[in-house]
């Protein structure tokens, strides 16, 4: 099937670099090469298609869902950016000496704060937030560290003109579009407001509080009060995309879980 996949992947001209075993039963990490973000959200869609069709082919399901079992480690799509200039082709996050930058200091910052105020934009669907749980190598806050793999950013060991930031909070049911602007938008603001992000972090971070929401609920009302994303994105995106999560919190709130049944059925 990967074999498959690997031939599907080349015939749709997508840039996989690799396609591996990840740590959960039947869980594959798959790795694109690093280009603009607009190419790469294309690809994203077309590769879940394309997997799923193979799957298909195979007589399996393909699945993209966050958290699809409960004791097995869910499904992310980190996201490594940076920020480079137009004209010479530098990577801004670095300097000339090959010290991190204060402009991606200050996109850590943005990272930092707005992140947790608009997780529905990277985290759609109340299976989302299942999947953020420090037992399963999943982040809960945004403390950032160099090649820290607890926490929400990550900063790979690299050349100054590979530095970058390593998002780690979508999860695999994310669209790439939303994903991909959450992050740079809360970067930009971020680096134009100047935001000093906090001391990084050596060592597990989930020592650390939770900032991230635990609930769709949750995370929708903050979604609402951010203001200084709302402003950028507009309210007419914020309306569409409000009212389309409420609708589907009322449906899921209308189910009656077998785990109700099971605990509350004969015992209440």
């Amino acid at each position: 099937m990967i074999e498959a996949i690997y031939e599907n992947a080349e015939t749709a001209d997508l840039e996989i670099d690799t396609l591996i075993h990840e740590s959960g039963s039947a869980q594959l990490e798959i790795n694109f090469n690093h280009g603009d973000p607009i190419r790469l959200a294309d690809q994203v869609i077309v590769f879940k298609r394309l997997v799923r069709q193979v799957a298909l082919q195979h007589k399996v399901y393909a699945t993209f869902m966050a958290k699809p079992m409960a004791h097995q480690p869910g499904s992310a799509m980190h996201i490594h950016q940076s920020v480079v200039d137009l004209k010479t082709g530098r990577n801004l996050f670095a300097r000339k000496d090959g010290s991190d930058s204060p402009k991606f200091m200050h996109f850590i910052g943005g990272l930092q704060t707005f992140l947790p105020q608009i997780s529905p934009l990277f985290a759609p669907n109340v299976n989302s937030f299942r999947r953020m749980r420090p037992s399963f190598s999943a982040p809960i806050n945004l403390q950032w560290g160099y090649d820290n793999r607890s926490c929400g950013l990550r900063v790979p060991i690299s050349d100054p003109q590979n530095r970058r930031v390593e998002n780690r909070l979508p999860g695999a049911d994310a669209n790439p579009y939303l994903a991909f602007a959450a992050s740079l938008i809360s970067g930009y603001i971020g680096m134009v407001e100047k935001i000093e992000p906090s001391a990084k972090v050596d060592g597990n971070a989930y020592r650390w509080a939770r900032t991230l929401p635990k609930t769709m609920d949750e995370a929708i009302d903050r979604f609402n009060n951010c203001k200084p994303v709302r402003d950028l994105l507009g309210d007419r995106f914020f309306k569409a995309f409000t009212d389309i999560k409420e609708a589907e919190m009322e449906a899921y709130q209308g189910v009656i879980s077998s785990w109700e049944r099971d605990h509350l059925l004969l015992k209440v």
